[in-house]
Parts: structure tokens; sequence; C-alpha cells
């Protein structure tokens, strides 16, 4: 009986599965005539719609190419601007910890003036022990910088390069079989040190700042702001000359970073625009009685003089704040400030070193006292030295302004060149008209004027000085901004600042006046 049912359970499911079998079947061969009947449908449409699904393929596939092509030939294109251009300032980055990596490779290269005196040198002692040292001490602090508790000036300029080497091969090979650090490379720079040494005398005991820069080329041969530190001793100053509590600002750079009401120098920008609006300026006359006095605001002239009758080029040599207040009132405000702006006040400066811009505020519609100020170099006006020194090389560079720098060439430590620096132009702030003019009118302060004492005979100079009030009580730092030259085509600019210390002709002239003596005696 159980075998029976066994039977009739196994048959059972043989027809249950015979049945799903045929099913299936059935459904398939459904499946194939639907199949068949689409191909056919399909084969009899094509030679209508085949050209049109070919056409937008191929228009949807040559809109893909082009696409990842422009992507591709983008990326390349970006990859070599990122190796010219930026990979070297990205490895520079004082936040790159690759360098660390190059340290321990490399003993740092030096630093050289342009005459090859060593500013910066690593002595290795016999245990291997590295000290960075700094042979002129503090003459060249804020120019060359320090390498100790971050880095500063050109040490962090281009300290890159002092950490890579390119010496000969087989030597390179030699000391690293030997374990030995290779010796990086060695940065030549544009400072002369005869030059700065003369800047760094003659700014003393005063606080303040002086930089010397060659119009036609753009290399900046001297660089000195005060108060100053010695680099051979940071780590252990550290500590003193970081002090907020104090005001410490000895790390401060006064030449790039310092901004300064102008004075009487910033009567050149005042003249400019003038000259720029009045196309009558050279029938200019004006009657100075010493004080000039518009809707309840007066201006005098330095120490009440009264300069009596002047023509421009007269009031500029001399200096008088009542005439340059009547010439402020007479501008069109917009215009003054659009030239300003052209001048590169508010503006980035081509500066490879920290610095801060300067600024200009007034616009249209202000009072009359501030026009008055502003027109003479104070109110709200505040510049570097930097700044007014690339103003003056443009003018006496014929209205072009070339890109300042302070590196000229980096070398292998056995003196093979790795890489230089050429002069290039940054742009032009005037015309050569404008130029040539202006060098008459500021050639005038020096022959007859505030800057009589620069008169020589080895060179001929001229320039701008300047009082900038900065306190109520009338105190004044001094200020000079000038050119010298020889017949030879020998140029030099300098711009000087002395903190607090008076008049721009007794204290600012004389600094100048021995950078220009020390540049020009080499010659």
């Amino acid at each position: 009986m159980r075998e029976n049912l066994e039977e009739r359970e196994q048959k059972k499911r043989k027809r249950d599965v015979e049945r799903f079998l045929h099913e299936q079947q059935a459904a398939l061969e459904e499946e194939k005539s639907r199949i068949e009947k689409w191909k056919q449908t399909v084969q009899e449409e094509e030679p209508m719609r085949k050209p049109q699904k070919n056409a937008v393929r191929n228009r949807e596939f040559a809109v893909v190419t082009y696409l990842f092509l422009a992507v591709f030939l983008g990326m390349i294109a970006y990859f070599a601007y990122f190796q010219a251009e930026k990979s070297e300032a990205f490895i520079n980055s004082p936040y790159n910890a690759r360098q660390d990596v190059f340290a321990d490779r490399i003993v740092r290269g030096d630093i050289l003036s342009a005459q090859g005196d060593v500013l910066a040198v690593t002595d290795v002692a016999n245990d291997g022990t590295e000290t960075r040292s700094y042979p002129y001490g503090r003459m060249f602090a804020h120019a060359v910088g320090f390498s100790t508790n971050g880095k500063s000036g050109i040490e962090s300029l281009d300290n890159f390069q002092l950490l890579r080497s390119h010496s000969f091969f087989l030597e390179k090979i030699i000391n690293e079989v030997r374990g030995k650090k290779n010796k990086g490379d060695t940065v030549v720079t544009t400072l002369d040190t005869s030059v700065q040494k003369a800047a760094y005398d003659a700014l003393g005991a005063n606080q303040g700042a002086v930089i010397a820069m060659e119009p036609s080329t753009g290399k900046i041969l001297a660089m000195v702001s005060k108060p100053d530190f010695d680099p051979n001793t940071i780590a252990a100053d550290w500590e003193s000359i970081t002090d907020a509590s104090n005001g410490s600002s000895v790390l401060l750079n006064r030449v790039t970073q310092g901004l300064y009401p102008p004075g009487s120098t910033f009567k050149i920008f005042t003249l400019c625009a003038y000259m720029q609006q009045k196309k009558n300026y050279k029938n200019y006359r004006y009657q100075c009685e010493g004080n000039l006095t518009k809707d309840g605001n007066s201006i005098h002239c330095f120490d009440n003089a009264v300069h009596g009758q002047e023509d421009l080029k007269t009031a500029f040599a001399k200096s008088c704040n009542t005439a340059f207040s009547e010439i402020g009132l007479s501008l069109s405000l917009n215009k003054f400030a659009a030239l300003n702006d052209r001048l590169l006040f508010n503006s980035p400066l081509p500066c490879d070193l920290p610095y801060s811009k300067s600024s200009y505020v007034m616009k249209a519609g202000a009072s009359a006292g501030e026009v008055m100020q502003t027109a003479i170099g104070q109110g709200k006006t505040l510049v570097s030295p930097y700044h007014l020194a690339l103003v003056m090389a443009a003018i006496t560079n014929d209205g072009v302004l070339m890109r300042p720098y302070l590196v000229d060439r980096v070398a292998s430590h056995d003196g093979a060149e790795v890489s230089s620096q050429e002069p290039e132009a940054y742009g032009r702030l005037f015309t050569a008209k404008q130029s040539a003019v202006l060098k008459q009118y500021l050639r005038a302060v020096v022959s007859q004027g505030t800057a009589e004492r620069l008169d020589s005979q080895s060179y001929t100079a001229g320039g701008k000085t300047g009082s900038a009030e900065f306190t109520d009580a009338k105190d004044s730092h001094a200020w000079f901004l000038g050119y010298a030259e020889q017949k030879e085509g020998k140029e030099l600019v300098v711009s000087v600042i002395v903190e607090g210390a008076g008049t721009g002709g007794m204290y600012a002239v004389p600094a100048a006046k021995a950078v220009f003596d020390a540049y020009f005696a080499a010659s």
C-alpha cells in the first residue's frame, strides 16, 4: 500500500514538471515569435531611420570626444604653467614641509652681496653642528633676514634655492655615499655693500628707513630699516624683540611695511595732477603771504615763511604749502583720485617682500580743509618709503617703472650659474614728456629750493623734501625722495624717512647725500 502511494506521488511530480516545461516552452516560442516580428519591423524601417540615428550618434560622439580633449589639453596646459610659474613658489612656501627634507641633505647655501661679500653663511663644526652666521650683523638685518625662529628677508624669499644643490654630480654622489651633506646653492643679491653701509650709517641712532635702487634696471642696492636686530642672536633675543607689551616693532621692515603721512613729498602727486588737468600750468602765478584760509580752515607755510610772488616751479622748489593748498582746491577730486590710483595708491605693489599698501582716500565732496591738507601730504594719506621710491624710479626712467628685485642670480657653491634675473618693465606710470618736465621741477628743489645741500660737482640731483606732521604736538618725520645721475648715464633713486627728526632738508637730505656719494664714488 505504501509503495503504491509513493508511486502515485512520483507520477504526480513528473506530470507537474512536464506541465511546467511545456508552459515554459510555449512562452519561449511566443517570445521568439515576438522578436522575429520586431526584427522584421526594424528592417523595414531601417532605410528611413538609419541616417538620422547615425547622425545623432556621430554628433554625440564628437561632442564627448571634444569635451574630453578640451579637458585633457587644459590639464596639460595647467601642468606646464604650474611647472614653469608656480612649482618653485609652491616648494619655496614656508608652509611646505618638504623643505625640512632638503635641510636634512643640504648645508644651507651662502648669501652674497653684489660684490661677493658674504652676508650669510652656514658654519659646520667637526661634529656636524650647523650654525647660520651673518658677518655684517645688523647692517643687512631686514634685507637678508634670518633663518632661525622662522624666516624673513632673502632667507625666506630664496629659501628653496639655498636648500638645493647644483654641485657637480660626481661630487654629490661621493658625498651621499659618504653620508656627507652637499653644499647648497649660493644666492647673489643686488645689494651693494658700500651703498648699504652708507645708508645704515646715515640713519645712525634714528628710527626710519632708506631704500636705494637703480631706476634703469630695478636693482635694489640698499635697504635699511631701524630699529634693527642682530640676526646672529635672533634666537636668544626672540622674546624681547617680539614682546608686544613694550611696543616692539623691531622686526617690521619700515622700507616696505612702514606707512607714514608723506608730507611735502606728496606735492609731486599734486603737481602732476595740476599739470594733467590744467593745460596752461606754465602760466600759474601765486602771491604767497604765508597763510591761506578757506571756509574757516587755515594753512601756513613752514615756519610762517612768506614766499611772495611765485610761479609753479618756484612754489614747488620752496615747498610752498599755501600755493599747493590753493592748487588742490582747483582740482577735480575724482580725477585726482584716479591719478593716484594709477600711481599705485590703494594698489598691489611689485614687491617680493611683505609690504603694506599705501592709502589715498579723498574723493569728490571732501571739505575744503581736507582738500587743503591732502594736497600738501597731510590728512589721511599714508605711504611707504618703498612706494615713493617706485614713483621716483619711474620719473627718472622716462616714465617706465622697472620691476624691483633683490636677487641677481643663483649659482652653485663652486660658481657655476644656475639662474639669473634680467631687468623687466613693470609698466608705464608717466609719459616720457611728463617725466622730463617733472625732473626739471625736482631739479629746481636742489638748485634753488629746500634740498640745496645736495648740490654736487660729481653728479646732478633732484628731488623733494618733506616734513610730515604726525601728532598734535606738530612733531615731524623728515622725508627726502629724489634721484642723482651722471653724464655717463649712471643713475640712482633714494627714498629716506627719519622718524620724528624734523625737517626733510635738515635731516633726510644729508642721509640721501651720503648714499649718493657712496654710489657715485665707486664709478
